[in-house]
């Protein structure tokens, strides 16, 4: 039997589409984007094309595009380049206690460079607090940065609020959005959500990994954080992954071009799963909101009395794999620090699994892995001495 793959938020399968692409242009399209000559034009053309796709599926203009080397470069860019070419107008910084590591470790990195912090709380469904948000913009507020989906419970936070909260301030306050989870996912429009900057990544939606993107509003300054020949982005110094680049565009336009039917699709499949383990299996508890305000592919629930490595181990020996906790936060044996902002307990953290979907996933695997889980539940909590 083929594998199961239910890790779509670690990174997903590459459509075959795009390898295809991918492979011709290694093979046939692999010139430098140069003027001049015929192939370097037709690479500066193919690339800007790419950039236009990526724009498009934004609301963007193709010149606030840079493609990066994933998700992380472009949130260091973005964080980085802001705050180095801004910090004269102000060194304080909001984020929340719940962001998504690249957001956190930049965090942490200013404060220890003589910038002020604050972290806001969320609720126990992972919702920011926006009555904190309120009353710690200040005079020196520079930047405001959240995840826009969480990637670990899944909770989309509610922008457009947002925004109109940042604007109540008598000074600009830039928005950086990292966007990893929700693009492709969750209709974007930078315009609508008044975003500043936002980090994409390919290998979230079908593309191949290692090539993601940041979009800079026109008028946003940032400074440089990477120094070198500047072929072909200002930000972004020396050569560019044409291929993958190609392969991302590929990947945008397979995901755009039925974008509601997807996310529709994805979200019955999910809806499916988490009914069906809940009339299932017992003693179980869903981690963020039901229904609308959680993305479509993301289903977080901590079942009672196990620890998910053994839950993950045991699906792994019956061909399905699914995650424990958060994929860039479950190192070791420490609890999710997203779900115990949430309020959950030791246990429920260390016992919580994360089944993310893909447009590829079936009801039939879904049905296969309810099965399968059920019994792993039954033998692990047998062995359980929490169960006693």
């Amino acid at each position: 039997m083929e594998k199961i793959y239910f890790d779509n938020c670690l990174t997903s399968k590459p459509a075959p589409e795009v390898i295809e692409t991918i492979t011709e242009f290694m093979k046939n399209k692999y010139y430098f984007p140069a003027n001049f000559i015929a192939t370097g034009t037709e690479a500066a053309n193919n690339l800007a094309k790419a950039k236009k796709i990526v724009a498009d599926s934004i609301g963007a203009n193709s010149k606030e595009i840079h493609f990066t080397s994933g998700g992380t470069a472009a949130n260091n860019l973005a964080i980085k380049g802001y705050l180095t070419a801004n910090s004269n107008k102000g060194t304080h910084i909001i984020c929340s206690v719940i962001d998504y590591p690249d957001l956190l470790t930049n965090a942490a990195f200013f404060e220890e460079s003589g910038f002020d912090v604050t972290y806001l709380q969320a609720d126990n469904d992972g919702f920011i607090d926006l009555e904190q948000l309120k009353e710690s913009i200040r005079e020196d507020t520079v930047l405001f940065m959240t995840t826009m989906v969480n990637h670990t419970v899944g909770t989309i936070q509610p922008l457009k609020e947002i925004r109109e909260i940042l604007d109540s301030s008598k000074h600009k306050i830039a928005m950086h959005i990292d966007a990893c989870e929700a693009y492709a996912r969750v209709p974007v429009n930078v315009d609508e959500l008044g975003i500043d900057l936002m980090s994409i990544s390919a290998h979230k939606i079908h593309g191949p990994q290692g090539i993601g993107a940041l979009y800079q509003r026109k008028g946003i300054v940032l400074g440089q954080v990477q120094h070198g020949i500047n072929r072909m982005d200002n930000l972004q110094t020396g050569g560019l992954n044409t291929a993958s680049i190609a392969g991302f565009a590929k990947a945008i336009e397979l995901a755009f071009s039925n974008l509601d039917e997807n996310i529709s699709q994805i979200r019955k499949l999910s809806t499916y799963l988490l009914n069906k383990i809940e009339s299932t299996i017992s003693d179980t508890l869903l981690n963020g909101p039901r229904g609308n305000k959680r993305a479509s592919h993301n289903i977080n629930i901590s079942f009672d009395y196990i620890e998910g490595e053994a839950i993950m181990m045991m699906m792994e020996m019956n061909g399905v794999s699914i995650s424990t906790g958060s994929a860039c936060a479950s190192q070791g044996l420490k609890p999710n620090y997203v779900l115990m902002a949430l309020g959950r307990s030791h246990e429920q953290s260390h016992s919580s699994m994360k089944f993310t979907l893909s447009r590829y996933n079936t009801f039939q695997e879904i049905d296969y892995t309810v099965e399968k889980l059920a019994e792993v539940v039954k033998e692990l909590r047998s062995r359980s001495p929490l169960c006693n």
